[in-house]
């Protein structure tokens, strides 16, 4: 029988074990990555969940206890496919990061938890269905309404609304069917819900209790949210769900803009029969895309384009006006069949903005999606003008929507080379020439060897002591090593840090 959490005497573990521990006791619905050098390693229960989710040999290290740990690991710098595996299983991994360098460090190394990783919460571009969205939802029952809260956090989009009718239970299962979140954050009360509760075990869905504190009125005013008296339940929903991303983010999601809810009668409710019978995203007989009536419209060029029409295939208008400010716009662009073609070429190839942007708020972004932000950046002019052909007003009011970033742009293009590596520390991201201290950063990285021999070679010289080196080490880092005999050469601006025998 291995030893699990639940059998240890804290008081009684290693220093480094109760560090875990204390990690684990504030997440204890995670893996803990425990980083250990140039490894993530996870211990006791987490390993041996990681170690049949993952296939790795389970081992064991000393604890303090008569008891091995069981232990597990992966090297760091492979840790995110390990990752992605256990957030498709539906598994929440928190990242306990070491906080300072351990040759530096005095006694234990200071660790944290950086970051929580859950199914809803991923921003990866490769474990993401660029044509549609990827909702973490949040739910607050009240008696027999309901508030409801949707975010897709790689994107920043935000859809939020209530349920207060007699049918409302009806209404939400409803809206749930259209978003399908792989991720729930659910008060007590509706914690159980049978309903709920057969959903994702059908779906194998995560879902994670929150306490009424967080489902609250006076969370959502601390978080900046505006509502009437009269709205009650989606401002709760709104307030545990951005709650739930700082906690695991770490940081406020500011992708997200301004948080307004959705009327639902503004909108045809469909619910999961109807949906599944139109084959509107799916067919009945083999749930595939193709056949589907998203297939058959599906001419977009941009990931962004189809995200959206599947948004408006899955919630279709039924406000008069809406519907004929929406047609007069088709009817505009078919019109005209050479502007139209020539709006589809600049579009095409166009670079996900939306998820970049994310990216960029989140702080994971990367120095190639920099420079896919620049080329986003330089079509902008392009789009704006293909779009003064058209005097239809919704078109006028996209038009007037798209900004250009022209500082931005022109930083961009002046400060990053055309093909950068993928990952920061890889360096070579700057053009030669953007700037001077950068230069000779990049020279010195380079030619580090030479910049040193000929700094020892000039010394030699101007001290006139032959024999005069360049060592390094981890306390002083790099040092002149003169022998005693010379000692009296030794010039004013040399400082004495060792004698060594």
């Amino acid at each position: 029988m291995h030893l699990t959490f639940d059998r240890i005497d804290k008081t009684r573990v290693t220093p480094m074990m109760r560090q875990l521990i204390e990690e684990k006791e504030k997440y204890p619905d995670c893996l803990i990555f425990f980083r250990l050098g140039d490894f993530y390693e996870l211990f006791f229960d987490d390993a041996l969940t990681a170690s049949r989710e993952l296939e790795l040999a389970l081992t064991g290290r000393d604890c303090g206890l008569e008891e091995r740990a069981p232990m597990c690991g992966v090297p760091h710098h492979a840790a995110d496919s390990y990752l992605k595996r256990l957030l498709s299983r539906g598994y929440k991994v928190a990242i306990c990061d070491q906080l300072e360098d351990p040759a530096e460090a005095k006694g234990l190394v200071d660790r944290e938890v950086v970051r929580v990783l859950t199914p809803g919460t991923q921003i990866d571009p490769d474990q993401l269905d660029s044509s549609s969205y990827r909702y973490l939802c949040a739910i607050c029952q009240v008696s027999g309404a309901f508030g409801m809260a949707a975010c897709d956090l790689s994107s920043g989009r935000f859809a939020t609304t209530e349920m207060l009718s007699n049918q409302a239970e009806a209404q939400l299962f409803d809206e749930l069917s259209r978003l399908q979140p792989v991720e729930y954050l659910v008060n007590d009360l509706f914690a159980t819900n049978k309903r709920f509760l057969s959903l994702v075990e059908r779906q194998q869905v995560t879902y994670t209790i929150l306490s009424d504190e967080h489902f609250s009125l006076e969370k959502a005013r601390q978080g900046g949210l505006t509502f009437a008296e009269s709205e009650i339940l989606w401002p709760r929903a709104s307030a545990a769900l951005i709650f739930y991303l700082e906690e695991t983010q770490k940081k406020t999601p500011d992708q997200i803009g301004t948080i307004k809810p959705y009327v639902l009668r503004d909108y045809m409710l469909l619910d999961r029969a109807t949906r599944s019978n139109l084959e509107i995203t799916e067919t009945i007989r083999d749930r595939k895309r193709r056949g589907s009536v998203l297939w058959a419209v599906d001419r977009t060029q941009t990931a962004m384009g189809a995200r959206l029409l599947r948004a408006w295939l899955e919630q279709p208008l039924i406000d008069r006006a809406r519907i004929l400010r929406r047609q007069s716009s088709v009817a505009s662009l078919q019109a005209r069949f050479i502007s139209r073609q020539a709006l589809r070429d600049a579009l095409t190839g166009l670079y996900d903005i939306e998820r970049l942007s994310g990216r960029i708020a989140s702080a994971t972004v990367t120095p190639r999606d920099l420079v896919a932000l620049r080329g986003v950046l330089a079509r902008l002019p392009g789009l704006r003008v293909l779009l003064e052909d058209h005097e239809d007003e919704g078109l006028t009011d996209l038009r007037g929507a798209i900004v250009e970033q022209k500082e931005l742009a022109s930083l961009l293009s002046l400060a990053l080379v055309d093909d950068p590596p993928l990952l920061i520390t890889e360096g070579g991201i700057f053009r030669q020439g953007y700037k001077a201290e950068l230069d000779q950063v990049a020279d010195v990285a380079e030619h580090g060897r030479d910049y040193v021999l000929s700094l020892e070679a000039k010394e030699r010289e101007a001290t006139g002591i032959k024999n005069l080196k360049v060592g390094y080490n981890r306390v002083f880092g790099y040092y002149y090593e003169v022998s005693r005999g010379q000692l009296d050469k030794v010039p004013d601006y040399f400082v004495r840090k060792q004698t060594l025998v």
